[in-house]
């Protein structure tokens, strides 16, 4: 294989691939093709899943783009596409890159605006498919009782200023008995 021509990068579907990449590892880079869509990609066109993509051929390259845009034409089963009878056309499409987010974000849109209870659920940002939600997937910070505030920071004394006391020095400089060590009462004698 040292003596075909070596690609540092190659482009399939609008992705670069690091020529470095083992084929199977490079086609799952893909945005939409799974490690077993990429394993039947290569099983179809004969191509050893160990060789790195940098030395796949221009021929070799064009045949995934074409396997990987329509592969329902070399016969793949429905259940192995990613977008079964799909809302619009009604056809089993697969679906790559930034169409998958289009798409999704389409639907929840449909859902939505139809007032379905999915559509509900999407827009509060609750569990959609049935899941528990009292003790799970609750958002935010915890439910319970407030931290108390930061205390001021100490303003420190300019030339000629007198630094107001701190925290420590309060209780002594305002001479509170809890500075002073505590002295023992006698115990009084029961009789």
């Amino acid at each position: 294989m040292s003596s075909q021509e070596y690609n540092h990068i190659v482009r399939i579907v609008g992705n670069d691939i690091r020529g470095e990449k083992k084929m199977i590892i490079g086609l799952t880079q893909i945005k939409g093709i799974g490690y077993n869509f990429a394993t039947a990609i290569l099983d179809t066109l004969k191509i050893n899943p160990n060789s790195n993509v940098g030395y796949l051929n221009d021929s070799e390259v064009q045949a995934i783009e074409k396997l990987i845009s329509d592969p329902s034409s070399s016969n793949f089963p429905s259940w192995f596409l990613n977008r079964r009878k799909d809302v619009e056309t009604g056809n089993d499409i697969h679906l790559l890159t930034s169409d998958i987010d289009f798409t999704l974000r389409n639907d929840i849109e449909r859902e939505r605006i139809t007032s379905s209870w999915r559509g509900y659920r999407h827009m509060y940002g609750l569990k959609v498919r049935g899941q528990r939600t009292r003790c799970t997937g609750r958002k935010g910070g915890a439910v319970g009782v407030a931290k108390g505030g930061k205390a001021a920071p100490v303003k420190s004394a300019g030339p000629g200023e007198v630094a107001a006391p701190t925290a420590a020095d309060a209780p002594a400089a305002a001479g509170d008995k809890s500075a002073e060590p505590e002295k023992k009462a006698p115990a009084e004698k029961k009789e």
